[in-house]
Protein backbone atom coordinates (compact mmCIF):
# COMPACT_ATOMS: atom_id res chain seq x y z
CA UNK A 1 0.00 0.00 0.00
CA UNK A 2 1.44 3.55 -0.69
CA UNK A 3 1.51 5.90 2.26
CA UNK A 4 -2.01 7.40 1.49
CA UNK A 5 -4.04 5.79 -0.58
CA UNK A 6 -7.34 7.07 -1.59
CA UNK A 7 -10.01 3.94 -2.58
CA UNK A 8 -12.73 4.17 -4.70
CA UNK A 9 -15.65 2.71 -3.34
CA UNK A 10 -18.60 3.98 -5.40
CA UNK A 11 -19.71 6.74 -7.48
CA UNK A 12 -22.36 9.60 -7.26
CA UNK A 13 -23.70 12.69 -8.59
CA UNK A 14 -24.16 15.67 -6.01
CA UNK A 15 -25.38 19.41 -6.89
CA UNK A 16 -23.69 21.72 -4.99
CA UNK A 17 -22.47 19.60 -2.08
CA UNK A 18 -21.35 21.25 1.24
CA UNK A 19 -18.66 19.14 2.80
CA UNK A 20 -18.96 18.00 6.19
CA UNK A 21 -16.08 16.86 8.92
CA UNK A 22 -17.03 14.73 11.55
CA UNK A 23 -13.75 13.29 13.18
CA UNK A 24 -12.33 12.13 16.95
CA UNK A 25 -11.74 14.90 18.83
CA UNK A 26 -13.14 16.48 22.54
CA UNK A 27 -16.54 15.15 23.67
CA UNK A 28 -16.47 13.41 20.38
CA UNK A 29 -18.89 16.27 19.08
CA UNK A 30 -17.98 16.69 15.60
CA UNK A 31 -17.98 12.66 15.10
CA UNK A 32 -21.38 12.25 16.69
CA UNK A 33 -23.01 14.69 14.82
CA UNK A 34 -21.81 13.36 11.21
CA UNK A 35 -22.53 9.93 12.46
CA UNK A 36 -26.28 11.39 13.05
CA UNK A 37 -26.13 12.74 9.55
CA UNK A 38 -25.29 9.22 8.30
CA UNK A 39 -28.30 7.32 10.58
CA UNK A 40 -31.29 9.43 9.63
CA UNK A 41 -30.51 9.44 5.62
CA UNK A 42 -29.36 7.15 3.82
CA UNK A 43 -25.83 7.70 2.74
CA UNK A 44 -23.63 6.29 -0.28
CA UNK A 45 -20.12 5.19 1.25
CA UNK A 46 -17.90 6.53 -1.91
CA UNK A 47 -14.42 6.83 -0.79
CA UNK A 48 -12.25 5.45 1.75
CA UNK A 49 -8.91 7.27 2.71
CA UNK A 50 -5.98 4.95 4.43
CA UNK A 51 -2.71 6.32 5.29
CA UNK A 52 0.26 5.74 7.43
CA UNK A 53 -0.17 8.91 9.61
CA UNK A 54 -3.64 6.77 10.98
CA UNK A 55 -2.80 4.74 13.86
CA UNK A 56 -0.90 1.26 12.98
CA UNK A 57 -3.94 -0.99 13.86
CA UNK A 58 -6.79 -2.72 12.92
CA UNK A 59 -10.29 -2.07 13.66
CA UNK A 60 -12.75 -4.73 14.56
CA UNK A 61 -16.59 -4.78 13.99
CA UNK A 62 -19.19 -6.17 14.88
CA UNK A 63 -19.24 -9.09 13.16
CA UNK A 64 -15.30 -9.95 14.15
CA UNK A 65 -14.07 -9.41 10.93
CA UNK A 66 -10.65 -6.86 11.29
CA UNK A 67 -10.36 -3.96 8.37
CA UNK A 68 -7.43 -2.06 8.07
CA UNK A 69 -8.09 1.66 10.32
CA UNK A 70 -9.03 4.33 7.47
CA UNK A 71 -11.67 7.29 7.30
CA UNK A 72 -14.79 7.22 4.43
CA UNK A 73 -16.26 9.62 2.94
CA UNK A 74 -20.67 9.58 2.54
CA UNK A 75 -22.63 11.38 -0.38
CA UNK A 76 -25.91 12.12 0.96
CA UNK A 77 -28.80 13.69 -0.16
CA UNK A 78 -31.33 15.43 1.89
CA UNK A 79 -34.23 17.56 2.00
CA UNK A 80 -31.60 20.44 1.47
CA UNK A 81 -28.20 20.38 0.75
CA UNK A 82 -26.57 17.52 -0.60
CA UNK A 83 -23.78 16.41 1.51
CA UNK A 84 -20.57 14.66 1.58
CA UNK A 85 -19.54 13.57 4.98
CA UNK A 86 -16.21 12.56 6.71
CA UNK A 87 -16.23 10.15 9.09
CA UNK A 88 -13.51 7.90 11.18
CA UNK A 89 -12.27 6.67 14.13
CA UNK A 90 -9.20 8.13 14.27
CA UNK A 91 -6.98 11.29 13.61
CA UNK A 92 -3.62 11.50 12.52
CA UNK A 93 -0.62 11.02 14.75
CA UNK A 94 2.23 13.27 14.09
CA UNK A 95 2.26 17.73 12.83
CA UNK A 96 3.27 16.24 9.11
CA UNK A 97 0.30 13.84 9.19
CA UNK A 98 -2.26 16.26 10.02
CA UNK A 99 -1.14 18.22 6.88
CA UNK A 100 -1.17 15.19 4.90
CA UNK A 101 -4.58 13.68 5.22
CA UNK A 102 -6.38 17.22 5.30
CA UNK A 103 -5.45 18.12 1.92
CA UNK A 104 -6.22 14.64 0.53
CA UNK A 105 -9.54 15.08 2.21
CA UNK A 106 -9.52 18.47 0.50
CA UNK A 107 -8.70 17.01 -2.92
CA UNK A 108 -11.62 14.75 -2.59
CA UNK A 109 -13.94 17.64 -1.37
CA UNK A 110 -13.17 19.14 -4.63
CA UNK A 111 -13.44 16.06 -6.88
CA UNK A 112 -17.36 16.12 -5.39
CA UNK A 113 -17.46 20.13 -5.87
CA UNK A 114 -17.54 21.02 -2.49
CA UNK A 115 -16.80 24.32 -2.05
CA UNK A 116 -18.87 25.14 1.04
CA UNK A 117 -17.00 23.61 4.14
CA UNK A 118 -18.25 23.08 7.93
CA UNK A 119 -15.43 21.16 9.98
CA UNK A 120 -17.53 20.13 13.53
CA UNK A 121 -16.40 19.64 16.66
CA UNK A 122 -15.89 20.64 20.44
CA UNK A 123 -14.66 23.41 22.92
CA UNK A 124 -14.00 22.32 26.63
CA UNK A 125 -15.42 24.34 29.22
CA UNK A 126 -13.34 22.18 32.27
CA UNK A 127 -17.21 21.60 33.89
CA UNK A 128 -20.73 20.62 33.54
CA UNK A 129 -22.98 23.04 31.55
CA UNK A 130 -26.30 23.21 31.62
CA UNK A 131 -26.46 25.53 28.14
CA UNK A 132 -24.68 24.42 25.19
CA UNK A 133 -23.69 27.64 23.08
CA UNK A 134 -21.96 27.12 19.85
CA UNK A 135 -18.45 28.66 18.98
CA UNK A 136 -17.45 29.31 15.40
CA UNK A 137 -14.58 30.03 13.14
CA UNK A 138 -14.96 31.16 9.59
CA UNK A 139 -12.96 32.06 6.39
CA UNK A 140 -15.00 34.86 5.49
CA UNK A 141 -16.69 37.68 6.71
CA UNK A 142 -19.69 36.96 4.92
CA UNK A 143 -20.17 33.71 6.82
CA UNK A 144 -19.61 34.74 10.25
CA UNK A 145 -22.34 37.12 9.36
CA UNK A 146 -24.52 34.04 8.45
CA UNK A 147 -23.46 32.36 11.38
CA UNK A 148 -24.36 34.74 13.82
CA UNK A 149 -28.02 35.51 12.23
CA UNK A 150 -28.12 31.16 14.25
CA UNK A 151 -26.63 32.36 17.66
CA UNK A 152 -22.91 31.03 17.03
CA UNK A 153 -20.66 33.22 19.19
CA UNK A 154 -17.12 34.22 18.03
CA UNK A 155 -15.05 34.84 21.04
CA UNK A 156 -11.34 36.54 19.92
CA UNK A 157 -8.90 34.10 21.60
CA UNK A 158 -11.39 31.11 21.79
CA UNK A 159 -10.70 28.39 21.78
CA UNK A 160 -7.62 28.55 23.42
CA UNK A 161 -4.75 27.69 21.94
CA UNK A 162 -6.37 27.84 18.60
CA UNK A 163 -8.05 24.55 16.70
CA UNK A 164 -5.78 21.81 16.34
CA UNK A 165 -5.75 18.65 14.26
CA UNK A 166 -7.86 18.45 10.85
CA UNK A 167 -10.44 20.76 11.41
CA UNK A 168 -8.24 23.33 12.16
CA UNK A 169 -6.15 22.66 9.01
CA UNK A 170 -9.35 22.38 6.73
CA UNK A 171 -10.06 25.93 7.45
CA UNK A 172 -6.43 27.08 7.21
CA UNK A 173 -5.47 24.65 3.63
CA UNK A 174 -9.34 25.49 2.46
CA UNK A 175 -8.64 29.22 2.79
CA UNK A 176 -5.78 28.96 0.10
CA UNK A 177 -7.92 26.31 -2.18
CA UNK A 178 -10.62 29.64 -1.87
CA UNK A 179 -13.21 27.18 -0.35
CA UNK A 180 -15.51 28.84 2.06
CA UNK A 181 -15.02 26.99 5.25
CA UNK A 182 -16.13 27.03 8.57
CA UNK A 183 -15.71 25.10 12.05
CA UNK A 184 -18.46 24.69 14.66
CA UNK A 185 -17.69 23.81 17.81
CA UNK A 186 -20.12 22.79 20.48
CA UNK A 187 -19.22 23.71 24.17
CA UNK A 188 -18.89 20.46 26.77
CA UNK A 189 -17.19 19.69 29.31
CA UNK A 190 -14.54 17.48 27.96
CA UNK A 191 -15.36 14.91 30.37
CA UNK A 192 -17.51 12.33 28.55
CA UNK A 193 -19.05 11.95 25.04
CA UNK A 194 -21.46 14.74 24.71
CA UNK A 195 -24.56 14.16 22.49
CA UNK A 196 -26.34 17.60 23.88
CA UNK A 197 -23.38 19.79 22.75
CA UNK A 198 -23.58 17.32 19.18
CA UNK A 199 -27.42 18.27 19.01
CA UNK A 200 -26.49 21.99 19.55
CA UNK A 201 -24.21 21.84 16.66
CA UNK A 202 -26.79 19.97 14.56
CA UNK A 203 -29.17 22.51 14.92
CA UNK A 204 -26.72 25.11 13.32
CA UNK A 205 -25.94 23.09 11.00
CA UNK A 206 -29.99 22.13 9.58
CA UNK A 207 -30.50 26.11 9.94
CA UNK A 208 -27.46 26.41 7.30
CA UNK A 209 -28.14 23.76 5.10
CA UNK A 210 -32.12 23.36 5.34
CA UNK A 211 -32.03 19.78 6.48
CA UNK A 212 -34.80 18.49 8.69
CA UNK A 213 -32.97 16.35 11.62
CA UNK A 214 -34.84 14.08 13.87
CA UNK A 215 -32.91 14.41 17.05
CA UNK A 216 -34.58 11.25 18.82
CA UNK A 217 -32.04 8.94 19.16
CA UNK A 218 -29.35 11.83 20.32
CA UNK A 219 -32.12 12.51 22.92
CA UNK A 220 -31.41 8.78 24.21
CA UNK A 221 -28.45 9.35 24.25
CA UNK A 222 -28.35 12.27 26.37
CA UNK A 223 -30.28 11.10 28.92
CA UNK A 224 -27.83 8.10 29.24
CA UNK A 225 -25.45 10.75 29.79
CA UNK A 226 -27.18 12.51 32.68
CA UNK A 227 -27.58 8.90 34.33
CA UNK A 228 -23.59 9.00 34.18
CA UNK A 229 -23.22 12.39 35.37
CA UNK A 230 -26.01 11.86 37.99
CA UNK A 231 -23.97 9.42 39.62
CA UNK A 232 -20.53 11.32 39.14
CA UNK A 233 -22.05 14.20 40.98
CA UNK A 234 -23.33 11.55 43.83
CA UNK A 235 -19.98 10.56 44.06
CA UNK A 236 -18.79 13.81 44.32
CA UNK A 237 -20.80 14.65 46.83
CA UNK A 238 -19.94 11.42 49.03
CA UNK A 239 -16.31 12.46 48.89
CA UNK A 240 -16.78 15.76 50.00
CA UNK A 241 -18.83 14.58 53.03
CA UNK A 242 -16.33 11.77 53.82
CA UNK A 243 -13.37 14.64 54.08
CA UNK A 244 -12.49 15.04 57.63
CA UNK A 245 -12.64 18.03 59.44
CA UNK A 246 -9.61 19.64 60.83
CA UNK A 247 -10.90 18.58 64.41
CA UNK A 248 -11.23 15.06 63.04
CA UNK A 249 -7.43 15.45 62.04
CA UNK A 250 -5.57 16.62 65.48
CA UNK A 251 -4.20 13.48 67.54
CA UNK A 252 -2.80 13.35 70.92
CA UNK A 253 0.58 12.54 70.86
Amino acid sequence: MESLDIETVDSAELSDPAFIEGLPGVGHVGKLAAEHILDQYDGTLVRRLYSHDLPPQVDVGHDGIAELTHLEFHAVETEGRDLLVLTGDHQAQTNEGHYRLASAVLDVAEEFGCEELYALGGVPTGELIEEYAVLGAATQESIVEALEAEDVEFREDEPAGGIVGVSGLLLGLGARRDVEAACLMGETSGYLVDPKSARAVLEVLEAMLGMDVDYASLEERADEMEEVIGKIQEMEQQQQANVPSDDDLRYIG
